[in-house]
């Protein structure tokens, strides 16, 4: 017996902000940025790829390349097609894995003084008007 599979497409089930918000969030968080630009690219054929290029600002075919497997859009780029798509971009702290749970943040301290700026005045005393 012999079992037929229908093709996914993921663009048939991106139909309101909150799918599509977890959708790329997802993506993002999976840490392969071709993971996340097809996540994208799924999100920008479900409202249409003329539409999020037009409100984008770049021309269609470079949407198109934009969105291809392997490409590296710069983060101006990037945003853009996220605010096309009626999406930001927010950062937030990592989970913290077992390993380091309980463990207190620290920063190492720089060793050399920080250099005044020529001309800076944090010398002297007030400057009289």
């Amino acid at each position: 017996m012999t079992v037929k599979l229908r093709s996914f497409d993921a663009a048939a089930y991106l139909d309101n902000e909150e799918t599509i918000a977890a959708y790329i969030s997802d993506a993002l968080e999976s840490g392969d940025s071709d993971v996340l630009m097809s996540a994208i690219a799924d999100v920008a054929k479900a409202r249409g790829m003329a539409r999020v290029a037009s409100d984008a600002g770049v021309g269609r075919e470079s949407l198109y390349k934009t969105l291809a497997p392997g490409s590296k859009p710069k983060v101006e780029t990037l945003l853009k097609l996220l605010g096309a798509l009626d999406v930001q971009l927010i950062v937030k702290p990592r989970a913290k894995s077992a390993k380091n749970a309980g463990k207190p943040v620290t920063t190492k301290k720089s060793t050399k003084s920080a250099a005044k700026p020529k001309g800076s005045r944090a010398h002297m005393g007030p400057v009289a008007a």
